[in-house]
């Protein structure tokens, strides 16, 4: 389907609720990068290691399943909009607290917190909006949604170089209030889900109850999930640091600010994309051709040789990685039984980024063997998951169009298949 049909297609109600959910997780986005940015300035204070301060990355990664399950449950039991109102509220003020962190384990301490939060608001926020979109729809919303992510990323990137030389580290973190004011924008104009309202009296069933018959389904989403957010956050956390300390270049230097705006235009281009061309050829073939297209890549984005090159291949990698990324939110809520759709999406994913949570960390440690070397360690490391999430990609199943509420959608029987 045309992209300006597949838009045309939802109504106001429609367009506000795709609206709410993609600037949700784009603010959440947002308020997470600013940590990557500020990694030498916070390592440089507390006169510690910058490895110490990337704990801070693998914290909030390590958390946000506890927030998917915590407030996927509140979701599926109350509501996606309420809930989603109070995690906004929740994780902005988190953010605040982390400017006034006096020493870095309290900060440490606040991003595991942040990271509650943040582990809440993307699933909730999906299926909010997966359940109130027609289903032909969901393919180039699913990219537009995941394309949060990256314009959370290039917000963070544009604060850092037009504040930080002004208000420092601890500013950005106030800065990352912003999100708060989002809650007015819902309230005022988001209902909530139909699919919710449709099977209000049954919400209050216990998630083992719901998931009977769904754990091999969640086990397996989660090790996909787990591919996927190394596949991510390989290729994004620590490119600021490879940007500063291999290539050289001040953080605060128009010439960082543009590397990482391609890199998240390129994001963009990548997950609307995809996300798209699932709804002509299939989730998973959308997604293995992402994958496997970012290892020719890589050599242009990590071993440029000159900055034309260096950001043809940050924006290129971005395109597919999160081309591949696109697909996830309507992949994800079309496999996930109605009564835990709230929780289920929400919880495999931040699961998953457990098991990925050591990325960053292990990215320094493998750069550290090699002399500080992070081109190799972030060449090696995508090369070899993009493998893997292809693999996992391929023996899983799809259930493309499949209906909501208990209705068959238009291009499925509503059985999963593969």
């Amino acid at each position: 389907m045309p992209l300006p049909a597949a838009l045309r297609e939802l109504d106001a109600t429609q367009r506000h609720t795709v609206l709410a959910s993609f600037l949700g997780w784009t603010l959440d986005a947002f308020d997470y990068f600013l940590l990557t940015f500020v990694i030498l300035a916070v390592a440089h204070e507390f006169n510690v290691p910058k490895q110490e301060v990337t704990y801070g990355l693998f914290l909030t990664l390590a958390a946000r399943p506890i927030g998917a399950l915590v407030f996927g449950r509140l979701a599926d039991r109350y509501g996606r909009r309420p809930v989603l109102m109070f995690d906004i509220v929740l994780f902005s003020v988190l953010e605040v607290a982390c400017a006034f962190a006096p020493s870095l384990g309290v900060l440490l301490g606040l991003r595991f917190l942040f990271g509650i939060a943040m582990g809440g608001e993307w699933g909730i926020g999906a299926s909010l909006a997966m359940e109130s979109i027609p289903a032909r729809s969901r393919g180039l919303v699913s990219g537009l949604l995941q394309s949060g992510y990256p314009c959370g990323f290039f917000l963070a990137a544009l604060v850092n170089w037009l504040l930080v030389d002004h208000i420092g580290w601890r500013g950005l973190f106030i800065v990352g209030a912003l999100p708060a004011f989002l809650v007015l924008y819902i309230r005022r104009k988001v209902p909530e889900s139909p699919v919710w309202e449709g099977r209000r009296s049954q919400a209050r069933e216990g998630v083992f109850a719901a998931m009977r018959g769904h754990w091999k389904l969640f086990i397996y989403l989660m090790l996909l999930m787990a591919a996927f957010n190394m596949f991510s956050h390989g290729s994004q956390d620590m490119y600021p640091t490879f940007v500063q300390e291999t290539l050289k270049i001040p953080a605060g230097s128009g010439t960082a600010f543009l590397l990482t705006a391609l890199l998240n235009l390129g994001a963009l281009v990548g997950g609307l994309t995809f996300g798209s061309l699932s709804e002509r050829i299939g989730r998973r073939r959308a997604i293995i051709i992402a994958a496997v297209l970012a290892i020719p890549v890589i050599p242009l984005w990590t071993y440029g040789g000159s900055l034309l090159l260096l950001g043809l291949g940050a924006f290129l990698i971005q395109v597919m990685v999160q081309g591949a990324w696109g697909v996830v939110p309507t992949h994800l809520n079309e496999l996930s039984p109605d009564a835990v759709r709230g929780t289920l999406p929400g919880f495999a994913y931040q699961m998953g980024n457990l098991l990925a949570a050591i990325t960053a960390t292990a990215q320094t440690w493998l750069a550290g063997q090699r002399g500080g070397d992070f081109a190799f360690a972030m060449s090696t490391w995508i090369a070899v998951v993009a493998v893997l999430l292809a693999l996992l990609t391929w023996l899983g199943p799809e259930a493309r169009g499949v209906g909501f509420g208990g209705k068959v959608g238009p291009r499925d029987d509503g059985r999963p298949g593969r």
